[in-house]
């Protein structure tokens, strides 16, 4: 699954009406709501738009005929693999209809056509660890992990003794990751992973 790095956008004519598609990551339903609602054109005819977070998403064919607009764009996202995305399409009408095919592939169209333009981050899941070394151990496990794809430092917390580190790591390699950072320090370093 992928992402959008930042806002894209797109317009194009179709049949004297103008579309303007705008897209872009959100992370929650209220932040797609809320880029909905900046993206929204007040002087259009029609702000159809959709988007998906995980198993949650909805659509919107704001008052074109049902099933023509907002159920397109949704495809869009899915058939781009894309997740935390919402995209909003505008219609400026130019007096001429389109009829239910023509909408469905200008809606759908447009907004594909827009996602296919942006930048596109994988989304990768991470689980949340903690790792304590002692200072002689510290660097090398911090250039160890730093090297690692997907490894973030969230924190360090020291002691007496060395330190702790909250760490973000790609589920798939967490394993890997602890046995890596045990086997580097002989086992003087403890690595603690979720359940």
């Amino acid at each position: 699954m992928f992402t959008l790095a930042r806002i894209e956008s797109l317009s194009q004519e179709i049949k004297k009406s103008r579309f303007l598609a705008v897209a872009g990551p959100v992370a929650s339903e209220a932040e797609a709501k809320e880029f909905i609602a900046a993206h929204s054109q007040g002087d259009a005819n029609h702000n159809c738009w959709a988007w998906r977070i995980g198993q949650g998403y909805r659509f919107s064919d704001d008052g074109e005929p049902s099933g023509t607009a907002g159920k397109p764009m949704l495809q869009a996202l899915d058939g781009q693999n894309l997740d935390n995305v919402a995209v909003v399409v505008t219609r400026w009408f130019g007096g001429i209809l389109l009829g239910s095919g023509g909408l469905v592939r200008a809606y759908g169209g447009t907004a594909a056509a827009c996602l296919r333009a942006a930048e596109k981050l994988e989304l990768v899941a991470t689980v949340e660890g903690s790792v304590a070394c002692s200072f002689s151990d510290l660097a090398l496990v911090k250039a160890r992990l730093a090297a690692w794809p997907g490894v973030t430092i969230a924190r360090e917390d020291f002691s007496a003794t060395g330190a702790d580190l909250a760490v973000s790591l790609p589920e798939a390699d967490a394993e890997a990751v602890a046995r890596m950072v045990t086997d580097l320090t002989s086992g003087r370093t403890t690595v603690i992973l979720p359940d």
